[in-house]
């Protein structure tokens, strides 16, 4: 630490932190304090793949708490010296956006419909809102995307100016949008190179489909919950006589009915493998099959299959090679037309009073069917089982045959150019990736080893980037969907419904001999799972993507660990072969008061904006911080209340501290430090800075936090009330020299605890900083802990007292000051009463370290007589064991 003349600190005289959030945002745009330095070399580069929000209305204290955590990360990294590229991305396509579209708007999307460039929808400002489709009304294509550009570029807005108002350090000339043309340009040409390597696939296949929101959905995609239904007894039918009993809770899927499964140890049904049986009301003679998926211990046994009631009924269908009789279509109702499969009268009426109804319904006529005939074995019994659901659905899920796009996950045997199966190599991936908190990476590892599909990308939704191919139309008039067309790279994005591949013009779409263009969008995870190829500028920055590509950090909540990190880690793997960043940073999730998680399906979640006004943004920062990477928190405003004391007292303590000196210069000079309390003090902080870095470099924030927190309060409560008459000299009591000493230490641990509380709160410590220093600190070099025990002159804070082992100078010193000040307190006198005499008794370990601050020991505790310090017992606490009080001064 090289000796620092500064002029005299220009201190307000009031401090406060109201206002410090828009007076310094504004200072550090002006300043461009976190623009990204690209001349930077990629060594020399920190870069962060910042989550990018949905932007579906508000934002949620949830998302302060884990972008604070990135935040904190970034700070330190620039103070380290590096050139941090911190960008935001905004996650604006999907099926959320779509949802909020409609109800904000009163609008629903009908792609039949021609774009009415005057349309005005019927409500502007979310007056009115309806998720009913019959009050909604029908819009182009066109005219709905227009609409979900519009209130999505509204709600950027706001969420740029809350990420300001927190202190985010976030780069906003890199920002970037999932919907915007180079995110659209960088997931089309990912999607082309992944077909022409044979990683992207389409196939008609049974998946699973959710029937209000009308789309496919992914494995990823999926939450199960508890449904409430019905166990049925159904009795099957042997050719020669006799029943089969089974149960189950869909009785509607009877007619879907392909076989009948048991397990092939289970000896109640082993005579029956290989024989028939014939379906109650329908009369369709049916295999019963052995398969080991089959639970013996489960209801009867043995179990309907049928296309498709569930996942297990499309593995049972697929590894028997059994037949395809589906009944329920896309819109969850049973198909109007009866199946050609059923041929006898009743089975063919039975089904006409099914069908086009729902799934419920259709129970209901098919229950009352099976009363009638005898084989419904008793009454239906109530339970509640286990369905899909897509995670933004409230309807369970129905698995029907659709045509679909993928892309290899490693659901699905597949083998790489090394040899490995893509599963095997992406577990190595993770088991490369650093995981802070590490015990996340098993949540990878389990995700990954549970795969069953590849991965599902397309959706029939509308808002999103378009699948970028076409197919040729034979001379039919039908489309050839094994004849693909696939633009240039060059040309991307493309939307295929506008544009017309080469070789062809736009009247021979939907023409024999012509094309259609695919009119499926990709899955948001399609587009995001390549945010850092998109926000390193991959295909349009080559000099900017070298510079920061791979990344160090990806920042992220634990329950998209299956989607957003599996997905990207995919992608890059796929196109690069290599993990996309080197660290991964799991945040946990925030709890209300009853434990529960906090989100907006729930309703539990807090406005993040009010308690940024309310408490201020560097107390609710404080909060955040307080919480390690992977732990689950409470939002607790009482740790918000304590954070905003933290930032008072920063300020107070700084200017005591930088305004011993009146109007002189303001002198760092470590020559200067003398006195022994100076030194260990010091030496204390340096112990602090050692371990806080150590702690920042392994992303464990809190500890940093805890660490200096806890020391500042020591120098706050105990050296500054201590040293504050020395330092102030007004007397001249002390020899200058002392007086420097005191007054050079507290500017040097001010200069110090700025910059380590500066990635946690920004904004006081900026404030207090412009005082006495130009530029700011956030640009500052991060604290070492060499120079200061240089300072000290020693290498530990122990050194610092001598023979007094290891009990710091500081704390007990200040342990002798408390015990003074309480006699004072239980004599409910002034402390500027003095002492006439006192005894004082302290720790035997304690009695050489006081010894050595005895002169500023006597001053803050207003000892005008004899002090006698006298040892005692080993753990005892610090007490005045005789003492005499003067008269206490008058009030002042």
């Amino acid at each position: 630490m090289s000796a620092e003349t500064l002029p005299s600190p220009s201190v307000p005289d009031k401090v406060s932190t109201d206002g410090l959030e828009e007076r310094w945002n504004e200072r550090w745009t002006q300043d461009g304090t976190y623009a990204f330095d690209r001349s930077a070399p990629r060594e020399q580069v920190y870069s962060i793949d910042t989550p990018p929000p949905t932007v579906s209305g508000s934002l949620h204290v949830g998302h302060v708490f884990s972008y604070t955590h990135t935040d904190v990360v970034a700070r330190f990294q620039r103070m380290r010296g590096k050139a941090v590229f911190y960008p935001m991305g905004w996650d604006d396509n999907g099926l959320p956006t779509e949802r909020r579209v409609q109800n904000y708007f009163g609008v629903r999307c009908d792609p039949s419909l021609p774009y009415d460039p005057d349309f005005t929808p019927p409500h502007t400002g979310g007056e009115g809102k309806s998720a009913k489709a019959k009050d909604q009304v029908p819009v182009s294509r066109r005219n709905f995307i227009e609409l979900c550009q519009r209130l999505t570029a509204e709600d950027e807005q706001q969420f740029e100016a809350l990420w300001r108002h927190l202190g985010l350090s976030v780069d906003w000339e890199h920002h970037y949008q999932t919907i915007g043309p180079a995110a659209q340009q960088v997931a089309q040409a990912a999607f082309l190179r992944n077909l022409a390597r044979g990683e992207a696939y389409q196939a008609a296949a049974p998946g699973l489909w959710d029937v209000t929101f009308q789309t496919a959905v992914a494995q990823a995609e999926l939450e199960a919950r508890d449904y409430p239904g019905h166990f049925h007894e159904i009795t099957f039918h042997k050719p020669e006589g006799g029943t089969v009993t089974i149960e189950t809770t869909r009785p509607e899927l009877l007619p879907a009915c392909v076989a009948l499964i048991a397990h092939p140890d289970d000896e109640r049904y082993q005579p029956l493998f290989g024989t028939t049986v014939t379906s109650p009301l329908f009369g369709v003679e049916l295999p019963v099959l052995a398969h080991p998926g089959a639970e013996m211990d489960k209801g009867a046994g043995i179990a309907m299959c049928c296309t498709f009631g569930d996942l297990t009924d499309v593995q049972w269908w697929r590894e028997l090679n059994l037949p395809t009789r589906p009944v329920v279509g896309k819109d969850g109702r049973l198909q109007r037309e009866t199946p050609e499969w059923i041929t006898s009268a009743q089975g063919r009426a039975v089904y006409a009073e099914m069908a086009g109804k729902t799934t419920f319904s259709a129970r209901a006529a098919v229950v009352e069917a099976l009363q009638t005939s005898g084989d419904l074995v008793g009454e239906p019994k109530p339970t509640q089982r286990k369905a899909n659901f897509y995670e933004k659905g409230d309807k369970p899920l129905e698995i029907v045959t659709s045509r679909q796009w993928y892309i290899r996950n490693g659901g699905r045997p597949h083998v790489e150019a090394n040899g490995k199966q893509l599963r095997e190599n992406l577990i190595e991936r993770g088991q490369e990736l650093d995981f802070h908190p590490e015990f996340m990476r098993v949540r990878y590892e389990n995700w990954v080893n549970g795969l069953n599909t590849d991965w599902l990308i397309s959706r029939q939704r509308f808002f999103g980037v378009p699948i970028p191919v076409w197919y040729r139309v034979d001379d039919a008039g039908e489309p050839d969907y094994d004849a693909v067309l696939v633009p240039d790279e060059a040309s991307l994005p493309i939307d295929p419904s506008t544009d017309v591949p080469d070789g062809y013009t736009e009247d021979q779409r939907g023409k024999p001999g012509g094309f259609v263009g695919e009119v499926d969008i990709m899955d948001t995870w399609a587009t995001s799972s390549l945010s850092p190829q998109i926000a390193a500028g991959w295909l349009r920055d080559q000099d900017l993507f070298e510079r920061v590509y791979p990344m160090d950090l990806r920042p992220q909540g634990q329950d998209i660990i299956r989607t957003w990190l599996f997905s990207t880690v995919v992608r890059a793997h796929l196109e690069f072969g290599d993990l996309p960043w080197r660290h991964a940073g799991i945040s946990g999730w925030i709890l209300d008061p009853d434990r529960k998680k906090m989100s907006k399906s729930k309703g539990n979640v807090v406005t993040p904006m009010d308690l940024l006004t309310q408490h201020g943004s560097d107390a609710v920062r404080y909060w955040a911080a307080s919480a390690r990477l992977g732990t689950d928190a409470a939002f607790e405003v009482g740790q918000m209340k304590i954070g905003r004391r933290l930032a008072i007292k920063i300020l107070n303590a700084s200017k005591f501290s930088l305004t011993m000196g009146g109007d002189a210069d303001l002198v760092l000079d470590p020559e200067l430090v003398t006195v022994p309390i100076d030194r260990a003090m010091l030496a204390g902080l340096a112990d602090v800075v050692e371990t806080a870095t150590a702690a920042l470099e392994a992303y464990d924030h809190t500890r940093a936090l805890e660490t200096t927190e806890t020391y500042f309060w020591t120098f706050c409560d105990d050296y500054l009330e201590l040293v504050k008459d020395r330092a102030y000299n007004r007397d001249g009591a002390v020899p200058e020299s002392e007086a420097a000493s005191a007054r050079t230490a507290l500017a040097i641990a001010v200069d110090t605890f700025l910059r380590l509380f500066a990635p946690v709160l920004p904004f006081a410590t900026e404030e207090v900083w412009s005082w006495y220093r130009t530029g700011s600190v956030h640009q500052a070099p991060w604290p070492q802990a060499e120079p200061l025990r240089a300072a000290a002159g020693v290498g530990t804070a122990a050194e610092a007292i001598g023979e007094a082992g290891d009990v710091a100078l500081v704390h007990a010193t200040g342990a002798a000051l408390a015990a003074l000040r309480k006699v004072k307190s239980e004599a409910k006198v002034s402390q500027r009463t003095t002492f006439a005499r006192v005894r004082l008794q302290l720790p035997a370990e304690s009695v050489a370290a006081v010894q050595q601050a005895l002169g500023d020991l006597r001053s803050a505790g207003r000892v005008r007589g004899d002090l006698e310090i006298v040892g005692a017992p080993s753990g005892g606490a610090a007490e005045v064991v005789d003492s005499e009080l003067d008269e206490a001064p008058p009030r002042r």
